[in-house]
């Protein structure tokens, strides 16, 4: 959530009335009101140059993109490639709120990106970056092939529950699928793999936010390195109708409720 500091407790010093900030009220939630209780460990001041609407985007979606990527063992985004880290990455779902930040991260880290998803936005993520693009319906798309022929060092798996069949094929001897929608069957998938040692693996991922990396998403933003697409604008009294649309699962980048007031 973006908003402004109106009150804060005793022991918060580093913020006072009137700061522009972003937060996350993590584990809980609590973003859909005109009043939210955040914790200020996971508060950070929102630059001039980023709208409240980007603001509200990054603790959730972005942060995720951003520990999928460190999951997958990119340690550096300075378009250097990183020497140990993943080469060549696929991101499923790359025109939804997490994959397209997904794209724009893995470019920023110097990365050759194959990304999914449905052809009304092929030329979307092109644009985002991605050095390929898959319509996940086509008989390709379905078998996450890339159309280069290579093989994947890591997935940044956006999309729902895909069977590791499908998986295996396209992947390289030692590589991460980092999954942000894991259910059951992926979670014994990915403790099979463990006690088996196997080198292609499951890494379910559930998202533990961070203050140090929600000032660093911020602050790209800030310098124009990370965008974020807003889908649609909802007003709170609407709040229904965007989760609904959320859920539906075919938004273009992110869905935000608005309070009113200024951006």
């Amino acid at each position: 959530m973006s908003g402004e500091v109106v009150e804060l407790g005793s022991d918060v010093t580093d913020l006072k009335p009137g700061d522009k900030v972003i937060s996350i009220s993590f584990p809980t939630g609590g973003g859909l009101a005109e009043y939210a209780v955040a914790p200020a460990s996971l508060t950070v001041a929102r630059p001039p140059e980023v709208s409240a609407a980007e603001g509200a985007s990054l603790p959730t979606a972005a942060s995720t993109a951003l520990q999928q990527l460190k999951a997958a063992g990119v340690s550096s985004f300075d378009g250097s490639g990183g020497s140990n880290g993943p080469r060549n990455v696929l991101v499923t779902a790359a025109s939804g709120g997490v994959g397209h930040y997904a794209v724009q991260l893995a470019k920023l880290a110097g990365l050759h990106v194959t990304a999914t998803c449905g052809a009304r936005n092929l030329g979307f993520v092109r644009g985002l970056g991605a050095d390929e693009v898959l319509d996940y319906k086509t008989p390709e798309g379905a078998r996450l092939q890339s159309p280069s022929g290579r093989k994947y060092d890591a997935v940044m798996h956006c999309a729902p529950a895909t069977p590791w069949s499908v998986f295996a094929p396209v992947l390289a001897d030692e590589a991460p699928v980092v999954d942000v929608t894991p259910g059951i069957a992926a979670a014994a998938k990915s403790f099979l793999q463990k006690v088996t040692l196997a080198k292609q693996r499951l890494v379910p991922l559930l998202l533990i936010p961070r203050k140090e990396e929600m000032e660093w998403l911020a602050d790209m933003t800030r310098q124009g390195k990370l965008k974020t697409v807003v889908d649609s604008r909802y007003p709170l009294s609407r709040a229904q109708e965007a989760w609904a649309k959320s859920i539906g699962g075919h938004a273009t980048g992110k869905i935000v409720v608005e309070m009113g007031g200024e951006e």
